[in-house]
């Protein structure tokens, strides 16, 4: 009998622990939706009051809900975790990154994507980007320079229920010739030109954004728009600081 009541006393033991897990992990789940909503906030608060003064037009709402979504935390190593919803980058390993969430909303913003668009992604880094950009549109596309970031970043992808973003491996520079063409393109590390190969990639209509620079840095924020005849203007938005595209010298 005492036997029996001492299993009885550790199952209990066991199962309290485990509901002390989960509401562990229950209050650090609100607590990080919390913080998401308000970097989200932040931003749509930041980013209006410039274009304001430039009478540009305020950020997309889908743009800000994608923010408010998306578990960046997910995307980030455990130690690092807790500097999540900071305005800021994150290293996610030696070759990969996920980017400033401020610029990723606003080159998110600046594609103009619509549902049901193709969208190719050059580095997918962390996967962080890629999974804003499949709140947009369910046809994005990723190429990733590095084997096993692209290999790290597409099981993390699948785990947080964007399964259906393919990342490839290949130099980005080049783009991604199987899945063209695009309706839109985002560079998320800086290169020092964009390739031809990138813009034929490009419909009639679409809408590119890259940093582009020199790999030491500063780099220019520059939208690239290819009108209905092929024609491609450039727009040049801020003054920015990216990684630079893996590679080596492309000629």
């Amino acid at each position: 009998m005492a036997s029996m009541r001492s299993r009885g006393l550790r199952s209990l033991s066991a199962c309290l622990a485990l509901v002390a897990v989960a509401g562990a992990y229950a209050d650090e789940a609100a607590d990080f939706a919390e913080m998401r909503r308000a970097l989200a906030d932040a931003i749509e608060q930041g980013v209006n009051r410039m274009r304001q003064r430039t009478g540009a037009q305020a950020i997309d709402p889908r743009v800000i809900a994608a923010m408010a979504k998306v578990p960046r935390h997910e995307f980030a190593p455990p130690p690092l975790r807790p500097y999540a919803y900071l305005d800021r980058p994150l290293p996610v390993g030696p070759d990969a990154t996920i980017s400033q969430p401020s610029l990723v909303a606003v080159m998110t913003d600046l594609l103009k994507i619509e549902r049901g668009q193709k969208v190719l992604e050059v580095g997918v880094g962390g996967g962080y980007q890629t999974a804003i950009l499949a709140e947009m549109t369910p046809e994005v596309l990723s190429v990733e320079f590095h084997a096993n970031v692209a290999a790290a970043a597409q099981k993390n992808l699948a785990r947080l229920g964007y399964g259906s973003v393919n990342v490839n491996v290949a130099d980005g520079y080049y783009g991604w010739r199987p899945g063209a063409p695009y309706d839109a393109i985002l560079v998320r590390m800086a290169i020092p030109d964009v390739s031809s190969a990138l813009l034929e990639q490009l419909k009639p209509g679409g809408r590119l954004i890259a940093p582009v620079g020199p790999a030491t840095g500063p780099q220019q924020l520059i939208l690239f728009h290819k009108s209905a005849d092929g024609r491609v203007t450039e727009t040049s938005i801020m003054e920015v600081i990216f990684r630079s595209l893996p590679g080596g010298t492309r000629l």
